[in-house]
């Protein structure tokens, strides 16, 4: 099987499960399960508040229209991936595609045993802490944080103006430590 590469197919947006099954149940027709490994659909979870405050794991497809697909190129994998219903095609040339380095299959595949990607930005906020704001409508505002989302490099600040507290939702970028 270490023929197997991966390969971006493109499917109807919002369809890519039940592209998914299509081209699993063709593969099984037609016996060609040798010729396949895997077909993932990159997805990511993420925690909803619903209005009655009540926490929802709610998991989203990532990049919607396409879907990887590991397997040995032949002309008759490539029609059998093709010719399946909600599949356009693969990205690239079409009698010819490119397939995705292992790297970049894994970064799509499992992000948690990736190598990490740097984070664009090194500082760590708490809440309490005095910034002043430095660009947006509110550039050179002092205020105090109220609220810290890590996960979104966004920050609630609560700004005097005209003698009132109002919380401002900024980015990382927009704001500097006093």
């Amino acid at each position: 099987m270490s023929n197997l590469r991966w390969y971006v197919v493109n499917t109807y947006s919002g369809f890519e499960e039940q592209a998914k099954l299509a081209l699993q149940q063709r593969i099984t027709q037609n016996k060609m399960e040798e010729k396949f490994g895997d077909i993932f659909i990159p997805k990511s979870t993420s925690e909803k508040v619903l209005k009655s405050g009540k926490r929802k794991i709610v998991e989203k497809t990532s990049y919607p229209g396409y879907m990887l697909v590991q397997m040995a190129l032949t002309d008759h994998s490539r029609i059998l991936v093709v010719d399946t219903p909600k599949i356009t095609g693969f990205i690239g040339k079409s009698k010819n595609p490119r397939p995705i380095s292992d790297a970049e299959a894994l970064r799509l595949t499992s992000p948690e045993t990736a190598p990490a990607q740097e984070a664009t930005h090194h500082i760590a906020y708490e809440r309490g802490e005095s910034v002043k704001v430095t660009e947006g409508a509110f550039a050179n505002f002092d205020g105090i944080i109220d609220e810290v989302r890590p996960e979104k490099e966004k920050l609630k600040v609560l700004v005097a103006i005209f003698g009132r507290e109002t919380s401002v939702e900024l980015s990382y970028s927009q704001v500097k430590k006093n």
